[in-house]
């Protein structure tokens, strides 16, 4: 069993409500890291123009390239299939921002410490949903078996132009792509 995310990126807003909830959950200061993040991004040229947002996090890997780049086993894949990070092991050699495509770990100055997506762990453990899916004012964000969300949302993909390629690390992320969303002339915008 593998747990990721599926992200509907035609109902992504970029409210970035899913982003505070996560900073706000995990106590981040506001101008520090974020351990989920909305990206904004413009395609094409005047008049034929689009727009779209895309929100990630960790996308908990199959082949998580920052548990491979981790020399102490403070990044490693869990039973449930998540990634998770032991903040006593870590040596915040930062081996594993060097090695993540996706930018997944951040480095936490106030705390000299790297943080990163856990799927809300305690959350999930109690029951509940990661709070960035729960927080989400237009349903965007599933988490769950990945199996089971490729099964209900068939259409959905693992790769966009906007994202490094999925071949390299295997990432349990399905995406709803907006026809904006599948194209390669894309710049990303700061809204």
């Amino acid at each position: 069993m593998s747990l990721g995310f599926y992200v509907d990126v035609q109902r992504c807003i970029g409210c970035r409500t899913c982003q505070v909830a996560c900073k706000d959950r995990h106590n981040l200061q506001a101008a520090g890291p974020r351990t989920r993040r909305v990206g904004s991004f413009e395609c094409g040229t005047y008049p034929e123009v689009g727009m779209f947002h895309l929100t990630v996090s960790c996308n908990h890997c199959d082949d998580p390239a920052c548990v491979a780049g981790c020399p102490t086993g403070a990044m490693f894949k869990s039973d449930d299939g998540t990634v998770q990070h032991i903040d006593d092991r870590c040596v915040v050699c930062r081996n594993c921002m060097i090695t993540c495509p996706y930018g997944a770990p951040q480095f936490d100055e106030d705390e000299n410490m790297i943080v990163k997506c856990d799927a809300c762990k305690a959350l999930r453990e109690d029951g509940r949903n990661p709070v960035c899916a729960d927080a989400c004012p237009m349903r965007a964000i599933e988490f769950g078996d990945v199996d089971e969300l490729r099964a209900k949302h068939g259409d959905a993909v693992s790769e966009l132009p906007v994202l490094p390629s999925a071949a390299t690390t295997r990432p349990n992320l399905l995406l709803h792509a907006s026809p904006e969303a599948q194209r390669s002339d894309f710049n990303e915008v700061v809204l």
